[in-house]
């Protein structure tokens, strides 16, 4: 055990004193020593109930044989961060976890750990750290939200950003503005679409970290209590067999997880989190491979923000487990892959089926024959960008329109508000990569606002930046390069038309290649946004999108 460095022999006498000081019994220096991340705090709504989850989890762990001890991880909320400086401070705090988690565990020498995570970049943080751990561990998250109940129409937190806009256009009134506010988010949890945190909580079950359930059971139901007790006792039981992170975390877990995200339609913030995760468990997850795995797995989901259905409705359908099974019977994942249960991915979905056809498409009858997100190329972005095809109005797929061109994304959504962006338009927004923003911020406002105001079936957006989870329309993200490294987004102009078609993953701007050289020849680096605090060492270490936006030590 591990934990045998600071338990047993008289060179670790000191170390048990401090567990005295705990109030810790012989009885429980005994047994192993189990490391509880929970990431509560009173500040984001799908955090709020994880002390609940962790006096659960802490008692499975107990009930099976071993000594639970709480630590705590930090998590931001995007929707209260989003459109000010706190945007900023989201992405790069998936890092900040992962460090922290990977710092506290090997100082104390756990011997495994439980993650209780929920929300956008705790979730890939904690992934991350139990990868460089490499202690048996196990996941159990929050758990989501109830959606909302508007009018009579479920609802959830982007129809609220969308309320926004529509109150800007003068579509609604002040009254009915005030009602969303007041009701679409009903309870604790994760927002109740397949947003960035219901996203990576499924992929979580999908790559095999996570029990039945992490990704779909309702925060305020019974049975997430239940689930975060089986996750205490399972973790004694993977410590028992030595099952480890990276035993599950493979390549071919990887390829299952990515299947599974074309499948539910995620949201785009996988393309960054899945391959960090994979670079810390000693996998390359090239983004190409998505595209490939989107051409032959069929979209069997269509939750908020691009349908009507939300993760309750999909966790009465059977939930991961049911979309895993439709997937394995068509041979699209691997199924001899080891698990956090014990079994492996095929023992695990043996039983599960399909409960309702709607919210879960058959494989012979998906809402599309090809995967929700699609990677896209050209000579705006060579190194890729990427967009939630799932989300996009079939006459978006094909688009063409002239350029209107922002440097920040406050001055986009001042246009947007202000009426004047119009229909065709392809708004840029750039400076706002991993580098250039610092932080990669979410655009949801701008999304939000485009939609909201009516122009979601003819104005397209791209960015250097990214997008939530909450986004649908024509929204393209994670240009790569970004504008801060002389990516050729920088080059564009205001009027340039913009060619995208999403069928054949292209994007470009219509500008013969000698005039890009010619602007390329021109333009200087913009001075640092930030030049102080934890920002500025992320943006001098911080890798682009395509890479995943990774913290690198430059020579």
């Amino acid at each position: 055990m591990k934990s045998d460095a600071c338990r047993k022999g008289t060179g670790a006498a000191p170390a048990r004193s401090l567990f005295n000081a705990l109030g810790m019994t012989k009885e429980e220096m005994e047994r192993p020593l189990v490391g509880i991340v929970s990431s509560f705090n009173e500040i984001v709504p799908g955090h709020m109930n994880i002390d609940k989850i962790t006096e659960a989890v802490k008692m499975g762990v107990a009930i099976a044989g071993g000594t639970p001890v709480v630590v705590p991880a930090i998590a931001v909320c995007d929707g209260i961060a989003m459109g000010h400086i706190g945007m900023k401070y989201s992405l790069v705090t998936r890092d900040l976890i992962a460090d922290s988690t990977e710092c506290l565990a090997l100082a104390h020498a756990f011997d495994a750990l439980v993650m209780i995570p929920n929300c956008d970049k705790n979730v890939p943080g904690l992934l991350m750290a139990a990868a460089r751990v490499n202690v048996p561990t196990v996941f159990v998250s929050g758990g989501p939200m109830l959606a909302g109940h508007v009018k009579g129409k479920k609802t959830s937190l982007s129809s609220m950003f969308e309320a926004v806009g529509a109150y800007s256009a003068g579509k609604i009134s002040e009254e009915e503005l005030e009602e969303y506010e007041t009701m679409v988010c009903p309870t604790c949890g994760s927002c109740s679409g397949m947003y960035t945190a219901n996203s990576m909580n499924c992929l979580t079950e999908a790559i095999g970290m996570g029990l039945r359930g992490n990704g779909t059971i309702p925060a305020v139901y019974s049975d997430r209590l239940r689930l975060a007790k089986h996750a205490g006792m399972k973790v004694m039981e993977m410590l028992e067999k030595n099952i480890r992170p990276r035993d599950i975390m493979t390549e071919k877990a990887f390829h299952n997880a990515l299947t599974v995200d074309m499948a539910l339609g995620c949201s785009t913030n996988t393309m960054l989190h899945l391959p960090a995760i994979a670079r810390e468990a000693g996998v390359t997850l090239n983004l190409d491979i998505a595209n490939q795995i989107s051409d032959k797995t069929p979209n069997l989901c269509h939750l908020a923000p691009a349908g009507r259905h939300y993760m309750e409705e999909l966790n009465e359908a059977g939930g991961i487990y049911a979309v895993m099974k439709e997937l394995a019977d068509a041979g699209l994942l691997y199924t001899d892959l080891i698990t956090v249960t014990g079994k492996t991915v095929g023992e695990n979905i043996e039983h599960a089926y399909n409960k309702d056809p709607e919210i879960i498409r058959p494989i012979d009858n998906p809402y599309s024959k090809t995967g929700g997100i699609a990677v896209l190329r050209g000579n705006i972005a060579p190194d890729s960008c990427v967009v939630k095809r799932s989300a996009v109005v079939p006459e978006m797929l094909v688009h063409e329109g002239p350029a209107r061109v922002f440097d920040c994304e406050e001055d986009a959504i001042a246009a947007i508000r202000g009426g004047k962006i119009v229909a065709g338009d392809v708004v840029v927004i750039r400076y706002e990569g991993p580098k250039g923003g610092p932080g990669m911020r979410e655009m949801l406002n701008p999304t939000s606002a485009i939609a909201g105001m009516g122009l979601g079936s003819s104005v397209a957006l791209i960015t250097d930046g990214r997008f939530s989870g909450a986004s649908r329309g024509a929204s393209i993200g994670h240009v790569s390069p970004e504008a801060a490294l002389g990516g050729p987004i920088a080059l564009v102009e205001e009027g340039d038309i913009i060619k995208i078609d999403i069928p054949a993953n292209t994007i470009n701007v219509d500008v013969p290649d000698e005039v890009l050289a010619k602007r390329r020849e021109a333009w200087k680096p913009r001075e640092p946004k930030v030049t102080t605090g934890y920002l500025a060492r992320y943006a001098k270490m911080v890798t682009s999108a395509d890479k995943g936006a990774v913290l690198e030590i430059k020579d």
